[in-house]
């Protein structure tokens, strides 16, 4: 498979990495440098791109590989107010897209963990639920996009729960997100149900870039020859 990489720091080496040890072929590196190759005629050399860049750049660069009739699968987090747009366009131009705050396969068995226990803990009113996010210094957005996840798939099932706030809250309405930024902290995520009687906590922690960049290259390669809209469910098969 011939690979696009949209983006080109310590995750896109990652991805490159990875991608070149299960015999494909990296056939465009896009970054700040080189803006000017994200051209139609050198994307059309792809047989899927990958999409990792920041919230600033990242819609931009999913739409042109939308319009240019290029797979997309796409990582970056903090843009998905436009979501939506990607979404529209992708159908009227029967494009292929996948979107994932969090391509890590443990990661996402981690999504399906927690929209399990928060079905358990929507009738057991005396726990409240916070999250905490743990990411290096370097991370451009707070929270980040797998704690909103989580977020969104807990308020889906506990209804008392009407939106998340980035930081403490004492609001019953409200579900917490804290967010902290330690490095080389690659990536940790704690949902905690709390009570006067006890307490009950899932976490994820990842040790590297590895899972994510193995779970992306994994996207890519089931978004090959598809048309159509894809999460990491149906790459996973968990639809």
């Amino acid at each position: 498979m011939k690979i696009a990489l949209i983006g080109y720091g310590k995750m896109g080496q990652a991805i490159e990495q990875i991608a070149l040890n299960k015999g494909h072929e990296i056939v465009l590196k896009i970054d700040v440098n080189n803006i000017h190759e994200f051209t139609n005629e050198n994307l059309q050399k792809a047989d899927v791109a990958i999409e990792f860049t920041g919230p600033h750049s990242a819609f931009q660069n999913v739409m042109q590989c939308i319009n240019w009739g290029v797979p997309v699968v796409c990582g970056s987090t903090g843009w998905l107010e436009k979501l939506h747009e990607v979404e529209d366009a992708c159908k009227q131009k029967n494009g292929a897209f996948i979107y994932a705050s969090n391509f890590s396969i443990g990661v996402n068995l981690f999504f399906e963990l927690n929209k399990f226990l928060a079905h358990l803990m929507k009738k057991h009113s005396e726990y409240n639920v916070s999250l905490t996010e743990i990411h290096h210094t370097q991370k451009k957005d707070a929270p980040s996009g797998t704690a909103i996840t989580l977020a969104e798939q807990i308020m889906q099932e506990i209804t008392t729960k009407h939106k998340w706030v980035n930081n403490p809250t004492q609001q019953p309405e409200e579900l917490s997100i804290i967010s902290e930024r330690i490095d080389p902290a690659p990536g940790t995520h704690k949902v905690l149900y709390q009570s006067p009687i006890d307490d009950i906590e899932i976490i994820h922690t990842a040790h590297n870039r590895v899972g994510f960049a193995g779970g992306a290259v994994l996207a890519a390669e089931f978004l090959k020859d598809k048309k159509g809209i894809f999460t990491m469910k149906d790459v996973l098969g968990f639809t």
